[in-house]
């Protein structure tokens, strides 16, 4: 069912040219509707992961979002930690997305831990001090010849004993298994409401933009890099997020 207040997504409902999503003021404008019908367990994942940061957030520390977006798991992250003395970096490349997110902080009249918005990209982002950070669904978007460099930057900027917070779409080495879990998700974006067309259309576009990679790619480049444990703590078809700790 569509939330209140949440404008429906039907950017790819009507037959049009091929092209690259790109996370422009139309996607802003739907993407919350849009997230929460084309990633299952979405929603658990962002109430999860902030109950992860109130567990892991050190005294005095930052917590970056990396990829923020509209800023759902930051809110979420912020409203789990109202005393506690820290401060939340939310950083997204989208001006659109910003923008909004934003708004949204002026207009929330409750208490909770400080936010930092800011439009630049990731892979230019200074992080330091940092006891928590995440990446949902952010990686994925990265040039995969960029997400090494990404994440030795995360590393190199986190406390001891902070956590890193990784949600992504996966791929799955056998090809049986990997055919399997995509027609899957094609089903569950159906029974969201979505049309074989949005769905076609959407895939078409994201096909050079958003690249998977397999749970053992993202366990080997984060072990390489120097975390000292990794795992999935949730998955659902092919859609994953993952904890290591420094």
């Amino acid at each position: 069912m569509n939330a209140p207040n949440r404008k429906k997504d039907r950017l790819f409902a009507e037959q049009m040219l091929p092209g690259d999503f790109v996370f422009d003021e139309k996607v802003a404008d739907v993407f919350e509707d849009m997230i929460n019908r084309s990633v299952p367990g979405y929603s658990s994942i962002v109430a999860m992961v902030a109950i992860l940061a109130e567990s892991y957030t050190q005294a005095n520390s930052k917590i970056y979002d990396l990829g923020c977006s509209l800023g759902g798991t930051t809110f979420a992250i912020a409203q789990q930690l109202p005393s506690t003395p820290c401060s939340i970096v939310a950083i997204d490349n989208s001006p659109a997305m910003i923008s909004r997110m934003e708004k949204k902080r002026a207009s929330l009249d409750i208490t909770m831990a400080p936010i930092e918005c800011r439009c630049e990209d990731i892979l230019a982002t200074e992080i330091f001090n940092a006891s928590v950070v995440v990446l949902n669904f952010t990686l994925q978007f990265i040039e995969i010849s960029e997400r090494n460099r990404l994440i030795e930057r995360v590393f190199a900027g986190m406390n001891s004993k902070g956590i890193l917070i990784l949600s992504e779409k996966i791929r799955f080495p056998d090809k049986k298994l990997n055919s399997l879990f995509v027609d899957l998700y094609h089903n569950f974006k159906g029974s969201m409401g979505y049309s074989q067309l949005e769905i076609s259309q959407k895939r078409n576009a994201l096909e050079n933009v958003l690249i998977p990679e397999t749970i053992d790619t993202h366990r080997n480049r984060l072990i390489q890099t120097g975390f000292s444990s990794f795992d999935v703590w949730f998955q659902c078809l092919n859609f994953a997020s993952m904890v290591a700790f420094k």
